[in-house]
């Protein structure tokens, strides 16, 4: 997932995705889930939602959460990250409150925003104005349909979350786990089985999963090189993104984004 917005036409990015495990984390986009095929657990705070077939989620700036998949067989999602500046009228809502319940059956979802996503996903992405005018319409029935809780209700000085939300500000500069530690009052050793025992990894590889993520959102929605992407994402050198991207997507950068202009073609 994408983890931070800046001004390089990032403001709205759709994608599918075939749901996997995604640890702990945050952004600062408004992330919007519907599932078209399977199932998808959803973790938000310290809670986890079902989610099946026509099911919609919603999950606000700057707010932890992961994804499971237990089932077998295809599970497929679309993903959608909207900057809150596409919404002003709610930017005060999105900053200080969240869904207490972010999952609404497909049952209880009404038919605008099922028609909505649906629009938004053929949409040319240089409209502003229809793209905004779609998305109002969503957060016009969240919010007249959600209960809202305060965001500090959900776990904020919990230390996972100050883990998470830490990288999600620092991963595009050079961090180590030292620093980190220094800096949110806590021991290096303490942080270290945090990675280990919740995000299944060492602090290294979260940290170079998290600027992966960034730059394959960079890829598919910037004409950005990929030498400046690489640099953009916190990577040190060309090489040592060039040997992470591939040990995760067995493949190089340039393939990747090949792969995906070659599959929008086709759409």
């Amino acid at each position: 997932m994408l983890l931070t917005y800046e001004n390089k036409g990032m403001d709205f990015i759709v994608e599918w995705k075939n749901p996997t495990h995604f640890p702990p984390h945050l952004h600062q986009a408004v992330e919007l889930v519907y599932v078209t095929k399977g199932t998808l657990e959803m973790g938000v705070g310290q809670e986890l939602y079902h989610m099946e077939k026509g099911d919609f989620a919603v999950v606000f700036p700057n707010v932890i959460h992961h994804y499971q998949v237990f089932t077998e067989g295809e599970n497929k999602a679309l993903y959608m990250l909207v900057s809150p500046k596409i919404i002003p009228n709610y930017m005060e809502e999105l900053q200080h409150y969240c869904p207490k319940a972010p999952v609404i059956s497909k049952e209880n979802l009404h038919v605008d925003v099922t028609k909505a996503i649906k629009s938004l996903v053929d949409i040319d992405k240089d409209n502003d104005r229809l793209i905004q005018a779609y998305v109002q319409m969503i957060f016009a029935h969240v919010f007249s349909e959600m209960a809202m809780i305060e965001k500090e209700a959900i776990g904020g000085d919990d230390i996972i979350y100050k883990a998470v939300e830490y990288v999600a500000k620092n991963f595009r500069e050079k961090i180590t786990l030292d620093k980190m530690a220094f800096e949110l009052g806590v021991s290096k050793y303490v942080l270290s089985r945090l990675f280990a025992k919740t995000f299944h990894c060492n602090f290294a590889t979260y940290v170079n999963g998290i600027r992966l993520n960034y730059a394959t959102a960079m890829m598919k929605s910037t004409s950005d090189p990929i030498t400046q992407i690489c640099y953009d994402c916190g990577f040190e050198s060309q090489r040592t993104f060039n040997r992470v991207f591939k040990e995760r997507y067995r493949m190089t950068p340039r393939e990747y984004r090949f792969k995906d202009l070659l599959r929008a073609t086709r759409n």
